[in-house]
């Protein structure tokens, strides 16, 4: 093989192995079961909605003795193992054999959720030997909600396999990704309140600042628009004024005073020629 060919084969090989590399590093993120084109806008939200978990790892061991003694290893829409490429996303361990068995695969996902829980199902686990008839295991995780937790209390609460068919194992944890948006404990009359003051603090600010330095004001003419302020109790009392009083300004009282010029003149008649002469 002349130089010129052995160099281009020795770049193929580089090229082929950086896609191979560049494949192997980008993890497998859950599929839900059916078409890509039926899943719902729900669990596409929901998936989204448990993305901050899919980088955490979860391990939980139940020890029975020499009957059960199991590690379940479990990642959230990720494989627990990303070299063995078999969509694990729930793999139990045998601590004695060391046996690895898959409960649940990512590739088979179903997520529905509540008010306060989001429950994440992994299908087509490996089939049961003599239980369940033979059919394949599956994973039901339930996350509950619980604020200001990331996610903790990971554990197993039962494995249902004596039935003859829909047998399951059962997990719970607590995250805050499962609870609902809180929502504002401010009324309609609150926020309008709180518009209300910011709008004045920002006219009176902004006022003051414009009058002391645009305008050079001094002393109370800082005041933004100060002769109106100023006026306007009079402008109050002339609205109270015309508002209230019903009869017209220039009609006459409709009682008398006690003043001197309700006395009147006095009058002409006298009584002087009642006296003796």
């Amino acid at each position: 093989m002349s130089p010129p060919c052995h160099t281009s084969a020795l770049l193929l090989v580089f090229v082929a192995l950086a896609v191979v590399g560049a494949e192997q590093s980008e993890e497998r993120s859950c599929d839900v079961v059916g078409d890509e084109s039926s899943e719902s806008q729900m669990e596409r939200a929901l998936l989204k909605k448990l993305e901050p978990l899919s980088h955490m790892r979860f391990n939980v061991t139940v020890d029975k003795g020499k009957t059960e003694d199991y590690i379940y290893h479990f990642r959230v829409c990720r494989e627990v193992n990303s070299t063995s490429h078999d969509f694990g996303g729930l793999v139990q361990t045998d601590r004695q054999s060391g046996k690895t068995t898959v409960i649940g695969r990512i590739n088979e996902t179903q997520v529905f959720n509540g008010s306060d829980w989001i429950m994440l199902i992994y299908k087509g686990g490996d089939s049961y030997g003599r239980h369940c008839s033979g059919e394949k295991r599956r994973a039901v995780i339930m996350i509950s909600c619980k604020r200001g937790v990331t996610a903790s209390s990971f554990s197993i609460i039962s494995e249902e396999r004596e039935k003859e068919q829909e047998c399951f194992y059962l997990f719970e944890m607590d995250s805050s990704v499962a609870c609902p948006a809180e929502n504002s404990h401010l009324s309609v009359g609150s926020i309008l309140l709180i518009t209300f003051v910011s709008l004045i603090a920002v006219y009176i600010i902004g006022g003051f600042l414009y009058q002391r330095l645009i305008v050079g004001a001094k002393g109370m003419e800082q005041i933004p628009h100060f002769a109106f302020w100023q006026d306007l109790g009079n402008l109050v009392a002339d609205g109270c004024d015309f508002v209230c009083r019903s009869k017209p300004r220039n009609a006459p009282a409709a009682y008398r005073g006690v003043g001197d010029d309700q006395l009147g003149e006095e009058s002409e008649e006298r009584d002087d020629h009642l006296l003796p002469m």
